[in-house]
């Protein structure tokens, strides 16, 4: 309590900060996979959603998040004994 009082209560806000983040690159790396396994994409028309060029950078950036966790967690499985490669 009294760590509490003098941090201001700053470590919840931190391990609500990390949970957000953890969520935002699971969803980034669903859309990924999406794509990857069926072709499917987001439609993200540059019209629709903003003509600012900083929040279309930020978008490609966030998805491109998703692309890259994908490819280290495709990576890191097919070099693990627990995943074996069927088709």
């Amino acid at each position: 309590m009294f760590l509490n009082i003098l941090t201001f209560g700053l470590w919840g806000k931190l391990g609500r900060l990390t949970h957000y983040a953890f969520d935002a690159v699971l969803i980034s790396a669903f859309l990924a996979g999406m794509k990857r396994s069926t072709g499917l994409t987001p439609s993200i028309k540059r019209d629709s959603i903003t003509d600012n060029k900083d929040v279309n950078y930020w978008i490609d950036r966030y998805l491109g998040v998703g692309e890259t966790v994908m490819d280290y967690s495709v990576t890191l499985a097919g070099s693990s004994g627990f995943f074996e490669r069927k088709r």
